[in-house]
Order: C-alpha cells, then structure tokens, then sequence
C-alpha cells in the first residue's frame, strides 16, 4: 500500500513540477482572459488553479483515509 502510494505521489510531482503550463480555464473564461491580453490571462489562470487547490486537496486526504480504513 505505501509503495502505491509513494508511486502516485512521485508521479503527480513530475507532473506539476515539469509540466510547461497548466490551463485551467473552461471556454468562457478562454474568450475573457483573451479579451484581457497576455498578463492579465495568466493571472486569472492562477487564480483559478489556486482556488482549485484547497478543494481537490481536501477530496484527495478524505479519499485516502477513506481507503486506508477499508484496507
């Protein structure tokens, strides 16, 4: 189980940490940061992937306790 675990963890690393750029936008907000210009898209991309984080973060801790008490 830890084995799986450390996989997974070194995998989702290499993927945030050497990935060239995120795109977290859904269309609409596509057409708006393009309206914006360059500086601008890229702060509202962040934004959006740091309000992202906590959720998905929150998910991933209640997933593993979740699979850790049924093993």
């Amino acid at each position: 189980m830890i084995k799986k675990s450390l996989i997974l963890s070194v995998v989702f690393l290499f993927t945030v940490l050497f990935s060239k750029s995120l795109s977290a936008q859904c269309s609409i907000c596509t057409r708006t940061a393009q309206q914006l210009g360059e500086e601008p898209a890229k702060g509202l991309n962040a934004g959006i992937l740091y309000l992202a984080a906590l959720p998905l973060t929150i998910m991933g801790v209640v997933y593993f306790q979740w699979k850790k008490k049924s093993d």
